[in-house]
Protein backbone atom coordinates (compact mmCIF):
# COMPACT_ATOMS: atom_id res chain seq x y z
CA UNK A 1 0.00 0.00 0.00
CA UNK A 2 1.31 3.52 -0.78
CA UNK A 3 1.94 5.58 1.70
CA UNK A 4 0.72 9.47 1.71
CA UNK A 5 4.30 10.61 0.54
CA UNK A 6 4.24 8.49 -2.61
CA UNK A 7 0.61 9.73 -3.28
CA UNK A 8 1.61 13.56 -2.76
CA UNK A 9 4.52 12.60 -4.91
CA UNK A 10 2.86 11.27 -8.07
CA UNK A 11 0.25 13.88 -7.97
CA UNK A 12 3.20 16.40 -8.15
CA UNK A 13 4.79 14.23 -11.07
CA UNK A 14 1.43 15.52 -13.11
CA UNK A 15 2.17 19.25 -12.44
CA UNK A 16 6.36 17.89 -12.95
CA UNK A 17 7.29 18.95 -9.72
CA UNK A 18 9.63 17.36 -7.50
CA UNK A 19 9.96 17.13 -3.93
CA UNK A 20 13.19 18.37 -2.48
CA UNK A 21 14.30 19.41 -6.36
CA UNK A 22 16.48 21.53 -7.26
CA UNK A 23 14.05 24.07 -9.83
CA UNK A 24 12.78 27.15 -8.94
CA UNK A 25 9.48 25.59 -8.32
CA UNK A 26 10.19 22.34 -6.93
CA UNK A 27 8.92 21.78 -3.06
CA UNK A 28 11.18 22.30 -0.13
CA UNK A 29 9.44 19.77 2.60
CA UNK A 30 10.37 20.90 6.23
CA UNK A 31 7.94 18.70 7.97
CA UNK A 32 7.16 15.36 6.60
CA UNK A 33 3.16 15.57 8.14
CA UNK A 34 2.79 17.85 4.96
CA UNK A 35 2.09 14.59 2.86
CA UNK A 36 -1.21 13.65 5.10
CA UNK A 37 -2.54 17.43 6.38
CA UNK A 38 -2.48 17.82 2.36
CA UNK A 39 -4.28 14.67 1.45
CA UNK A 40 -6.79 15.11 4.40
CA UNK A 41 -7.60 19.21 4.24
CA UNK A 42 -6.76 19.98 0.33
CA UNK A 43 -5.99 23.48 -0.53
CA UNK A 44 -6.43 24.94 3.27
CA UNK A 45 -3.86 22.43 4.41
CA UNK A 46 -1.46 23.05 1.69
CA UNK A 47 -1.98 27.04 2.37
CA UNK A 48 -1.85 26.52 6.28
CA UNK A 49 1.39 24.09 6.37
CA UNK A 50 3.01 27.13 4.42
CA UNK A 51 1.98 29.13 6.57
CA UNK A 52 3.27 26.59 9.60
CA UNK A 53 6.43 26.56 7.78
CA UNK A 54 6.30 23.15 6.82
CA UNK A 55 7.31 23.80 3.19
CA UNK A 56 8.88 26.09 1.05
CA UNK A 57 9.42 26.94 -2.29
CA UNK A 58 12.13 29.39 -4.64
CA UNK A 59 8.93 30.70 -6.51
CA UNK A 60 5.55 29.79 -5.00
CA UNK A 61 3.83 31.58 -7.75
CA UNK A 62 5.90 29.44 -10.58
CA UNK A 63 4.89 26.28 -8.17
CA UNK A 64 0.93 27.48 -7.85
CA UNK A 65 0.79 28.06 -11.49
CA UNK A 66 1.59 24.50 -12.13
CA UNK A 67 -0.56 22.67 -9.91
CA UNK A 68 -3.73 24.95 -10.85
CA UNK A 69 -2.82 23.96 -14.63
CA UNK A 70 -2.40 20.40 -13.94
CA UNK A 71 -5.74 20.54 -11.70
CA UNK A 72 -4.42 18.72 -9.08
CA UNK A 73 -7.09 20.26 -6.51
CA UNK A 74 -9.64 17.42 -8.02
CA UNK A 75 -7.64 14.99 -6.72
CA UNK A 76 -7.84 16.02 -3.36
CA UNK A 77 -11.25 17.78 -2.76
CA UNK A 78 -13.54 14.82 -2.16
CA UNK A 79 -13.16 14.71 1.32
CA UNK A 80 -15.73 15.11 4.13
CA UNK A 81 -14.38 18.49 5.29
CA UNK A 82 -14.29 20.16 1.72
CA UNK A 83 -17.93 18.48 1.20
CA UNK A 84 -19.39 20.11 4.74
CA UNK A 85 -18.10 23.53 2.71
CA UNK A 86 -19.66 23.07 -0.26
CA UNK A 87 -23.01 22.42 1.92
CA UNK A 88 -22.66 25.52 3.76
CA UNK A 89 -22.54 28.03 0.85
CA UNK A 90 -25.59 26.28 -0.03
CA UNK A 91 -27.12 26.98 2.66
CA UNK A 92 -25.59 30.34 4.34
CA UNK A 93 -25.89 33.92 1.88
CA UNK A 94 -21.78 34.83 2.31
CA UNK A 95 -22.80 37.93 0.84
CA UNK A 96 -26.06 39.15 2.99
CA UNK A 97 -26.41 42.73 4.49
CA UNK A 98 -25.94 41.31 7.90
CA UNK A 99 -22.61 40.33 6.85
CA UNK A 100 -21.59 43.32 4.60
CA UNK A 101 -18.96 44.35 6.69
CA UNK A 102 -17.43 41.10 7.63
CA UNK A 103 -14.99 41.64 4.87
CA UNK A 104 -13.85 45.20 5.65
CA UNK A 105 -13.39 44.23 8.94
CA UNK A 106 -11.55 41.42 8.69
CA UNK A 107 -8.93 41.96 5.24
CA UNK A 108 -9.07 46.01 4.56
CA UNK A 109 -8.86 46.96 8.20
CA UNK A 110 -6.10 45.45 9.16
CA UNK A 111 -3.95 48.09 8.69
CA UNK A 112 -3.73 51.32 6.53
CA UNK A 113 0.12 51.69 6.51
CA UNK A 114 0.48 47.87 5.35
CA UNK A 115 -1.50 49.00 2.15
CA UNK A 116 0.28 51.86 1.70
CA UNK A 117 3.52 50.31 1.67
CA UNK A 118 2.71 47.57 -0.55
CA UNK A 119 0.36 49.28 -2.91
CA UNK A 120 0.94 52.72 -5.65
CA UNK A 121 1.14 56.46 -4.29
CA UNK A 122 -2.32 56.46 -5.35
CA UNK A 123 -2.90 52.98 -3.13
CA UNK A 124 -5.49 51.13 -5.99
CA UNK A 125 -6.09 48.08 -4.69
CA UNK A 126 -7.12 46.26 -8.19
CA UNK A 127 -5.58 44.99 -11.34
CA UNK A 128 -3.14 47.67 -13.16
CA UNK A 129 -3.28 48.10 -16.94
CA UNK A 130 0.33 47.27 -18.27
CA UNK A 131 -0.16 47.79 -22.09
CA UNK A 132 1.96 50.57 -22.20
CA UNK A 133 2.91 50.65 -18.38
CA UNK A 134 6.84 50.38 -17.18
CA UNK A 135 5.62 50.44 -13.77
CA UNK A 136 3.15 50.27 -11.10
CA UNK A 137 2.07 53.70 -10.45
CA UNK A 138 1.84 54.46 -14.63
CA UNK A 139 0.17 50.93 -14.91
CA UNK A 140 -2.51 51.83 -11.70
CA UNK A 141 -2.96 55.56 -13.20
CA UNK A 142 -3.39 54.26 -17.01
CA UNK A 143 -6.20 51.89 -15.79
CA UNK A 144 -8.06 55.01 -13.84
CA UNK A 145 -8.05 56.80 -16.96
CA UNK A 146 -9.49 53.81 -19.11
CA UNK A 147 -11.86 53.49 -16.66
CA UNK A 148 -12.81 57.17 -17.13
CA UNK A 149 -12.37 57.37 -20.46
CA UNK A 150 -14.70 53.75 -21.12
CA UNK A 151 -18.05 55.45 -19.40
CA UNK A 152 -17.19 58.64 -21.53
CA UNK A 153 -16.76 60.78 -18.60
CA UNK A 154 -17.19 64.99 -18.58
CA UNK A 155 -16.76 67.39 -16.87
CA UNK A 156 -19.83 67.91 -13.46
CA UNK A 157 -20.32 64.15 -14.35
CA UNK A 158 -22.46 62.51 -10.96
CA UNK A 159 -20.39 58.82 -10.72
CA UNK A 160 -21.39 56.02 -8.13
CA UNK A 161 -18.24 53.97 -6.74
CA UNK A 162 -19.21 50.80 -5.26
CA UNK A 163 -16.28 49.81 -3.48
CA UNK A 164 -14.48 52.85 -3.69
CA UNK A 165 -11.10 51.17 -1.28
CA UNK A 166 -9.13 54.30 -0.27
CA UNK A 167 -10.64 57.09 -2.91
CA UNK A 168 -8.07 56.26 -5.58
CA UNK A 169 -10.62 56.51 -8.81
CA UNK A 170 -13.23 59.05 -6.84
CA UNK A 171 -9.85 61.35 -6.39
CA UNK A 172 -8.60 60.75 -10.34
CA UNK A 173 -11.64 61.32 -11.88
CA UNK A 174 -12.40 64.21 -9.39
CA UNK A 175 -8.93 66.00 -10.40
CA UNK A 176 -8.27 64.47 -13.70
CA UNK A 177 -11.67 65.16 -14.90
CA UNK A 178 -13.98 67.35 -13.14
CA UNK A 179 -16.39 64.97 -11.86
CA UNK A 180 -18.37 64.64 -8.20
CA UNK A 181 -18.01 61.41 -6.99
CA UNK A 182 -20.12 59.26 -4.04
CA UNK A 183 -17.82 56.61 -2.95
CA UNK A 184 -18.82 53.77 -0.89
CA UNK A 185 -17.26 51.30 1.52
CA UNK A 186 -18.01 48.61 3.64
CA UNK A 187 -14.31 49.51 5.59
CA UNK A 188 -14.03 52.25 8.27
CA UNK A 189 -10.75 52.52 8.07
CA UNK A 190 -10.36 52.63 4.18
CA UNK A 191 -13.10 55.45 4.43
CA UNK A 192 -11.36 57.32 7.12
CA UNK A 193 -7.92 57.60 4.64
CA UNK A 194 -9.80 58.16 1.64
CA UNK A 195 -11.94 61.16 3.51
CA UNK A 196 -8.36 62.71 4.06
CA UNK A 197 -6.52 62.22 0.69
CA UNK A 198 -9.86 63.64 -1.16
CA UNK A 199 -10.27 67.05 1.10
CA UNK A 200 -10.89 69.61 -0.59
CA UNK A 201 -12.65 67.82 -3.82
CA UNK A 202 -16.14 66.93 -5.08
CA UNK A 203 -15.74 63.49 -3.70
CA UNK A 204 -18.11 62.32 -0.76
CA UNK A 205 -17.03 59.23 0.74
CA UNK A 206 -19.44 56.41 2.66
CA UNK A 207 -19.49 53.29 4.93
CA UNK A 208 -22.21 52.04 3.48
CA UNK A 209 -23.75 49.09 2.21
CA UNK A 210 -24.39 49.00 -1.73
CA UNK A 211 -27.93 48.02 -0.89
CA UNK A 212 -28.42 51.02 1.08
CA UNK A 213 -27.45 53.76 -1.87
CA UNK A 214 -30.09 56.09 -3.15
CA UNK A 215 -30.12 59.15 -5.72
CA UNK A 216 -29.33 59.09 -9.56
CA UNK A 217 -25.78 59.20 -10.96
CA UNK A 218 -24.32 60.13 -14.93
CA UNK A 219 -22.36 56.49 -14.05
CA UNK A 220 -21.60 53.65 -11.80
CA UNK A 221 -18.43 52.09 -11.72
CA UNK A 222 -17.07 49.16 -9.49
CA UNK A 223 -13.75 48.25 -9.09
CA UNK A 224 -12.89 44.65 -7.85
CA UNK A 225 -16.22 44.58 -5.39
CA UNK A 226 -18.42 42.48 -7.12
CA UNK A 227 -16.04 39.51 -5.88
CA UNK A 228 -17.48 40.15 -2.58
CA UNK A 229 -21.23 40.06 -3.49
CA UNK A 230 -21.66 36.54 -3.48
CA UNK A 231 -23.61 34.47 -6.31
CA UNK A 232 -27.73 34.70 -4.50
CA UNK A 233 -26.86 38.82 -4.37
CA UNK A 234 -25.94 39.01 -7.95
CA UNK A 235 -29.55 39.79 -9.11
CA UNK A 236 -29.90 42.41 -6.35
CA UNK A 237 -26.73 44.03 -7.13
CA UNK A 238 -27.78 44.58 -10.77
CA UNK A 239 -31.22 46.12 -9.70
CA UNK A 240 -29.38 48.48 -7.75
CA UNK A 241 -27.17 49.77 -10.14
CA UNK A 242 -30.23 50.01 -12.82
CA UNK A 243 -32.48 51.56 -10.04
CA UNK A 244 -29.82 54.48 -9.52
CA UNK A 245 -28.36 54.86 -12.98
CA UNK A 246 -29.56 57.62 -15.38
CA UNK A 247 -31.66 56.09 -18.62
CA UNK A 248 -28.20 57.39 -21.01
CA UNK A 249 -25.81 56.65 -18.12
CA UNK A 250 -23.10 53.66 -18.26
CA UNK A 251 -21.88 51.47 -15.63
CA UNK A 252 -18.56 49.60 -15.85
CA UNK A 253 -17.57 46.79 -14.07
CA UNK A 254 -14.41 45.39 -12.96
CA UNK A 255 -13.90 42.51 -11.31
CA UNK A 256 -11.85 38.92 -11.43
CA UNK A 257 -13.72 36.26 -13.11
CA UNK A 258 -13.89 32.65 -13.01
CA UNK A 259 -14.18 29.84 -16.05
CA UNK A 260 -16.74 28.13 -14.77
CA UNK A 261 -19.72 28.73 -12.74
CA UNK A 262 -19.01 28.25 -9.06
CA UNK A 263 -20.52 28.71 -6.21
CA UNK A 264 -17.88 28.89 -3.34
CA UNK A 265 -14.56 29.63 -3.19
CA UNK A 266 -10.64 29.14 -2.60
CA UNK A 267 -11.04 27.23 1.37
CA UNK A 268 -7.78 28.90 2.04
CA UNK A 269 -8.56 32.12 0.69
CA UNK A 270 -12.27 32.44 2.48
CA UNK A 271 -10.62 31.74 6.06
CA UNK A 272 -7.78 33.63 5.71
CA UNK A 273 -7.99 36.77 3.08
CA UNK A 274 -11.78 37.18 1.81
CA UNK A 275 -14.33 35.55 4.14
CA UNK A 276 -17.39 35.40 1.64
CA UNK A 277 -16.43 36.07 -1.61
CA UNK A 278 -16.61 34.52 -4.25
CA UNK A 279 -15.31 34.61 -8.33
CA UNK A 280 -18.66 35.30 -10.53
CA UNK A 281 -18.37 33.14 -14.34
CA UNK A 282 -20.00 35.10 -17.92
CA UNK A 283 -22.45 32.62 -17.47
CA UNK A 284 -23.45 34.00 -13.75
CA UNK A 285 -22.93 37.69 -14.79
CA UNK A 286 -25.07 37.56 -18.14
CA UNK A 287 -27.95 36.23 -16.24
CA UNK A 288 -27.60 38.70 -13.57
CA UNK A 289 -27.90 41.52 -16.32
CA UNK A 290 -30.01 40.00 -18.81
CA UNK A 291 -33.47 42.19 -19.17
CA UNK A 292 -31.72 45.30 -17.11
CA UNK A 293 -28.95 46.09 -19.21
CA UNK A 294 -27.68 45.94 -22.95
CA UNK A 295 -23.85 44.18 -22.83
CA UNK A 296 -22.01 47.18 -24.89
CA UNK A 297 -17.99 46.07 -24.15
CA UNK A 298 -16.03 43.01 -22.58
CA UNK A 299 -12.72 43.42 -21.90
CA UNK A 300 -9.68 40.42 -20.52
CA UNK A 301 -6.96 41.87 -19.35
CA UNK A 302 -6.33 39.28 -16.65
CA UNK A 303 -2.59 38.43 -17.35
CA UNK A 304 -2.22 41.98 -16.18
CA UNK A 305 -2.73 40.81 -12.73
CA UNK A 306 0.21 38.62 -12.72
CA UNK A 307 1.99 41.48 -12.83
CA UNK A 308 0.40 43.87 -10.24
CA UNK A 309 0.01 41.36 -8.12
CA UNK A 310 4.01 40.29 -8.80
CA UNK A 311 5.08 44.41 -7.97
CA UNK A 312 3.13 44.33 -4.79
CA UNK A 313 4.28 41.62 -3.26
CA UNK A 314 8.50 42.94 -4.21
CA UNK A 315 6.56 46.26 -2.48
CA UNK A 316 5.26 44.29 0.70
CA UNK A 317 8.58 41.99 1.04
CA UNK A 318 11.23 45.25 0.72
CA UNK A 319 9.04 47.55 3.21
CA UNK A 320 8.65 44.32 5.55
CA UNK A 321 11.07 45.05 7.94
CA UNK A 322 9.04 48.04 8.88
CA UNK A 323 6.30 46.45 8.81
CA UNK A 324 6.92 43.54 11.29
CA UNK A 325 6.58 45.57 14.12
CA UNK A 326 2.81 45.41 13.52
CA UNK A 327 2.56 41.74 12.55
CA UNK A 328 4.04 38.41 12.61
CA UNK A 329 6.22 35.74 11.38
CA UNK A 330 3.43 33.80 10.41
CA UNK A 331 1.39 36.50 8.91
CA UNK A 332 4.37 37.50 6.41
CA UNK A 333 4.13 34.22 4.74
CA UNK A 334 0.38 34.25 4.82
CA UNK A 335 0.18 37.58 2.96
CA UNK A 336 3.51 35.90 0.57
CA UNK A 337 1.08 33.04 0.04
CA UNK A 338 -2.05 35.08 -0.67
CA UNK A 339 0.10 37.31 -3.22
CA UNK A 340 2.19 34.94 -4.75
CA UNK A 341 -0.93 32.30 -5.50
CA UNK A 342 -3.13 34.46 -6.39
CA UNK A 343 -0.23 35.70 -8.97
CA UNK A 344 0.34 31.77 -10.56
CA UNK A 345 -3.71 31.68 -10.99
CA UNK A 346 -3.62 34.31 -13.48
CA UNK A 347 -0.51 33.15 -15.25
CA UNK A 348 -2.20 29.64 -15.65
CA UNK A 349 -5.56 31.84 -17.15
CA UNK A 350 -7.17 30.02 -14.21
CA UNK A 351 -8.08 33.31 -13.01
CA UNK A 352 -9.70 36.79 -15.74
CA UNK A 353 -9.85 39.92 -14.74
CA UNK A 354 -12.89 41.67 -16.92
CA UNK A 355 -14.18 45.24 -17.35
CA UNK A 356 -17.46 45.04 -18.63
CA UNK A 357 -19.43 48.22 -20.14
CA UNK A 358 -23.00 48.11 -19.56
CA UNK A 359 -26.13 50.47 -20.65
CA UNK A 360 -29.66 50.43 -19.35
CA UNK A 361 -30.75 51.19 -23.39
CA UNK A 362 -28.06 50.37 -25.55
CA UNK A 363 -25.81 53.17 -26.61
CA UNK A 364 -27.57 54.97 -29.98
CA UNK A 365 -25.25 54.46 -32.89
CA UNK A 366 -22.82 52.07 -30.99
CA UNK A 367 -20.50 51.90 -28.21
CA UNK A 368 -17.04 52.98 -29.11
CA UNK A 369 -14.64 50.37 -27.66
CA UNK A 370 -11.51 51.46 -25.67
CA UNK A 371 -8.30 49.52 -25.05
Amino acid sequence: MKNTQHIVEELLDLADIRLNGDRPWDIHVHDKRLFARVLREGSLGFGESYMDGWWDAEQLDALISRILAAKLERHVQNNPKFLLYVAKSWLLNAGSSRRAHEIGEKHYDIGNNLYAKMLDPRMVYTCGYWKDATNLATAQEAKLDLVCKKIGLQRGDTVLDIGCGWGSFAKYAAERYGAHVIGVTVSKEQATLAKKLCEGLPVDIRVQDYREVTGTFDHVISLGMFEHVGYKNYRTYMRMVKRVLKPNGLFLLHTIGGNISDTITDPWIDKYIFPGSMLPSVKQIASASEGLFVLEDWHNFGTDYDKTLLAWFHQFDLHWPELKTDYDERFYRMWKYYLLSSAGSFRCRGNQLWQIVLSPQGVRGGYKSIR
